[in-house]
């Protein structure tokens, strides 16, 4: 039985690869996607002193080559929760966390899911105070408004 030909390296500089097809462990051809920071900047529509930062909190670990740096799609998945986190509300901490536990158990197992479940209950209830704030502030402005053109009304008389 012959061996199969090993896939070429892939250390091309420019551009991300796109990817490098491995036999895994299973004998499936498995692909890695190879990111640069332009590219994950552009997909995500922000700028790459974002995706440095959330390097520098630990939330993203891409591989260097001298002062380039190589994002995995794992750092692409960890990308996507962290921004997707922000936009909900989370803190770095909870984003993080959710991603650390994403981390362990990919697909997810009762402890990361309960914990998630907190987090997202936790938003919850912030959205519903938030959300009374805002009905009480547009009652306030609304009585406002109303005695501003009572005044106008009785200044035009």
């Amino acid at each position: 039985m012959s061996k199969p030909a090993s896939a070429p390296s892939n250390t091309r500089t420019g551009a991300a690869s796109a990817g490098q097809t491995a036999k895994g462990s299973t004998g499936v051809s498995v692909t890695s996607r190879h990111y640069t920071i332009g590219e994950l900047a552009k997909m995500f529509e922000v700028t790459p002193r974002t995706i440095r930062f959330y390097e520098q909190e630990g939330l993203l670990a891409p591989r260097r080559e001298g002062q380039k740096r190589i994002y995995r799609e794992k750092d692409r998945v960890r990308l996507k929760l962290t921004l997707r986190g922000k936009r909900l509300g989370f803190s770095l901490a909870e984003i993080r966390e959710v991603v650390m536990m994403y981390d362990a158990m990919p697909d997810g197992n009762a402890r990361q899911l309960k914990r998630l479940l907190e987090i997202i209950a936790e938003k919850r209830a912030e959205l519903d105070r938030q959300l009374e704030d805002i009905r009480l502030m547009r009652l306030e402005m609304d009585d406002v408004d109303r005695r501003a053109r009572e005044a106008l009304d009785q200044l035009d008389e």
